[in-house]
């Protein structure tokens, strides 16, 4: 070997540490290559496939803890609205009773009277303040959802199922009722 041989590794290693320090950039890298075998290929897609149904599993706890929190949600607010109509059914007497003391007719100056009426008044703005809407359905059509008839009149004068008479009226929180109106219709 001739001594120009033997020195061609070293000028190429100093050029490439006068390269390295003179800032030019470095030799591309080759990208490394690896060999899987079998036995590695099917493990990665067995752990693939595990991930795959972990991630499907956790998407359907959330969809699950979701449906679960509007359910519970709904429920609450229905107790709350249960709770309140049967409140408001036991005072749903005392207004029939202030209802009929403040219609009697005459002594219209007696301040029993007087404080009969303002009460009632009281009572309905009350409900009216809960959001119940009284329901008094005379020379209205007979709606068996929200009327219940005691009674049949024949008569000329009125319509087919009209309410000729209201005995008590109905009431209505929202469009749930609370009490169904007792009626009369006719033909």
């Amino acid at each position: 070997m001739s001594k120009k041989e033997k020195n061609a590794p070293m000028e190429e290693q100093e050029n490439q540490e006068q390269a390295a320090a003179a800032g030019d950039s470095q030799p591309e890298e080759q990208p490394e290559t690896f060999t899987v075998t079998r036995e590695q290929m099917e493990q990665m897609e067995q752990l693939a496939g595990q991930l795959a149904a972990l991630n499907d599993q956790r998407l359907r706890l959330a969809a699950e803890y979701d449906n679960y929190r509007k359910r519970t949600t709904k429920e609450k607010e229905s107790t709350y609205q249960d709770a309140k109509m049967d409140t408001i059914a036991k005072f749903l007497e005392v207004y029939d009773n202030l209802e009929r003391a403040a219609s009697q007719e005459g002594d219209e100056d007696n301040i029993h009277k007087k404080g009969m009426v303002m009460i009632f008044h009281q009572l309905e703005g009350v409900l009216e303040k809960l959001g119940v809407t009284v329901e008094d359905p005379m020379g209205q059509p007979f709606d068996p959802d929200k009327h219940s008839a005691v009674m049949h009149l024949d008569s000329e004068e009125f319509g087919e199922n009209i309410v000729s008479q209201v005995f008590q009226k109905g009431f209505l929180l929202g469009k749930k009722v609370i009490r169904f109106a007792t009626v009369q219709v006719a033909n």
